[in-house]
């Protein structure tokens, strides 16, 4: 007997967040039968312990006869004595909002299919298909997997990484679609908002183009947008042909929301290649039973966040000025963060799993985002190249090279090694100086390199001397709160506390807003002691705290007046901005 995977999706109580699900197996028969859930999705890179949403596991042979299936971990089931053909229910309760993991309600159901479907354990690269039960409420299915010819809402996986990798949204979507490079793409909108579908599609038609043209070619025959609308929200997950975006569902219409939703969308469909394809050595096979290390989130993400609003500017959607806000704030994000002294964005990366997902009250004194650091490096790899190569290559062509030599020629993730050494290669140029700041805690000469291309880099607060605490604070229920407290700051070297309510300052009650608090240390001089009473776990106390200046920085980035011509032409280039008059 030839063996076969196949999986039916029933929802029987929606209302209550539960999909059902049937999985037949045939030609497997063995001493035991091992069925596994990942514990973790590839792009979101946290041991989510999908396994914690099953209920009501059972398995019947052909005949109907049960058979006795049991937890050995986990996330895994074992059958003793299987026969040839088993079935194998599952319940799957649904009912977390992210573009990650599973919901389902009366309304909608989006799977996320590492949290949905079993696999037989060593048998990853076995093909499967999925047969989805609509209901009578619902009619539409929205998924990157082809469908089975002759089959009603049924779908084809040629493999495990493939089905994990194709979420599936249920129920009555707004679809259209749109033909970009020459390549069909489906829209899928999930829940009002204020969306215009002909203005998206002309708009991410341009987005697509414009990064297919970076790339080189397309590698998709076909591509899903899967958007789910909420009161607020932001963020996106990539996968093979589609990707899951969140967004607020008024963003649409409003010029800012617009624009950063265009960012996300750039952002994911850059992945397609960048993370998708192009990847790590260790991202793929991937095991999907526990981490997957790498240092390298800090180029496959960080460039990514990158080129996300670089794309939106080439397309037209950013002016110049738009366009270097939002660069600099991935500056000032990583700046204002005592975490960049402590820990390097190759570390960052290959920490990911324990702190990126996982952040505290400490996460910015202790680390930063290789998303926001990657882009930093990544925009002084860019400027460094077109600076040494006189505007003659950037940093598109050390994508475009590395795609086609390690994915399209030898199929294959990469070494960071490698990869520096085919950008230099291909660029005539050396980046040394930036692959190292990688793996250290100290900050390149940002200035220098933006002077290159007639940019200057500047913080505004560096002529103020400004008292500080070095505190975050909430204000709820008429109580003020720290919430966090800066490495070094005052607050940290005089004993404040995270989750301290301040009451009182030299005396003085605050009010609901803090605004005695704000008043007593902007009129104080540096090095002036402060006396804030404060209640810690209901007792109260007082601290004398000396207040010191304030080490936050503010960056911005503007034209630098003193440029040569050489250096203004680079400028230009690097924002595809017209050439300035000389």
């Amino acid at each position: 007997m030839n063996s076969s995977i196949d999986f039916q999706i029933s929802f029987i109580e929606p209302q209550a967040h539960y999909v059902e699900m049937e999985m037949y197996i045939q030609g497997f028969a063995n001493t035991f039968l091992d069925i596994k859930m990942p514990v973790w999705t590839p792009g979101s890179y946290l041991v989510r312990e999908f396994s914690k949403n099953i209920e009501q596991v059972s398995a019947v042979k052909d005949n109907a006869e049960d058979l006795k299936i049991y937890k050995v971990s986990k996330n895994t089931w074992r059958i003793d004595n299987p026969s040839d053909s088993v079935m194998i229910k599952y319940r799957i309760y649904s009912f977390e909002k992210s573009v990650r993991t599973n919901f389902v309600d009366a309304e909608h159901a989006f799977l996320s299919p590492a949290g949905t479907f079993f696999y037989v354990a060593g048998h990853l690269n076995h093909d499967a298909t999925v047969r989805v039960n609509l209901p009578s409420y619902w009619s539409k299915i929205s998924t990157g997997l082809p469908k089975v010819d002759n089959e009603e809402n049924t779908f084809y996986a040629e493999n495990f990484d493939i089905l994990f990798d194709s979420p599936l949204e249920i129920g009555n979507q707004d679809i259209w679609s749109f033909e970009a490079a020459g390549i069909p793409h489906e829209f899928a909108m999930v829940g009002v908002g204020s969306y215009d579908k002909d203005m998206l599609s002309y708009d991410i038609k341009k987005i697509v183009e414009e990064e297919t043209k970076l790339w080189g070619s397309n590698p998709n025959d076909r591509y899903v947008f899967i958007t789910h609308n909420y009161q607020s929200a932001h963020g996106g997950l990539e996968h093979l042909n589609s990707t899951v975006l969140a967004s607020g569902r008024n963003a649409y219409s409003n010029a800012i929301g617009y624009t950063n939703f265009l960012s996300l969308v750039a952002h994911e469909y850059f992945h397609l290649w960048h993370v998708k394809r192009l990847r790590p050595k260790t991202l793929g096979p991937f095991n999907y039973e526990e981490e997957n290390y790498t240092h390298l989130l800090w180029i496959f993400e960080g460039f990514t966040a990158y080129y996300d609003n670089l794309i939106t500017r080439r397309c037209g959607f950013r002016d110049e000025v738009d366009y270097l806000q939002a660069l600099v704030s991935e500056f000032n994000m990583v700046l204002n963060k005592p975490g960049h002294l402590v820990q390097s964005v190759g570390l960052s990366s290959f920490d990911t799993w324990i702190k990126q997902y996982r952040p505290d009250e400490n996460s910015q004194n202790s680390s930063i985002s290789y998303y926001n650091k990657g882009a930093m490096l990544a925009c002084m790899l860019d400027i460094s190249i077109l600076a040494q190569t006189n505007g003659e290559k950037r940093l598109d062509q050390v994508l475009q090279a590395a795609y086609k030599q390690f994915y399209l020629i030898d199929g294959r993730g990469i070494e960071e090694a490698e990869f520096r050494k085919l950008a230099e290669e291909v660029t005539g140029t050396s980046l040394g100086e930036i692959f190292d700041a990688a793996h250290t805690c100290e900050e390149l000469d940002y200035n220098a390199y933006f002077n290159l291309v007639g940019y200057q880099f500047i913080d505004q607060n560096k002529a103020n001397i400004v008292p500080s605490l070095g505190i975050k604070v909430s204000h709820h229920d008429g109580r003020t709160v720290i919430k966090n407290i800066d490495r070094h700051s005052s607050a940290w070297e005089f004993g404040l506390n995270v989750d301290d309510e301040i009451v009182a300052v030299n005396g003085t009650r605050i009010d609901p807003q803090g605004r005695e608090l704000d008043l007593a240390i902007s009129s104080s001089a540096i090095g002036t002691t402060l006396n804030i009473m404060i209640a810690r776990e209901g007792l109260i106390r007082e601290i004398p705290v000396t207040l010191k200046v304030s080490d936050r920085v503010s960056y911005y980035i503007e034209r630098n007046p003193e440029a040569t011509a050489e250096q203004r032409v680079l400028g230009d280039i690097w924002l595809s901005l017209a050439p300035t008059n000389q």
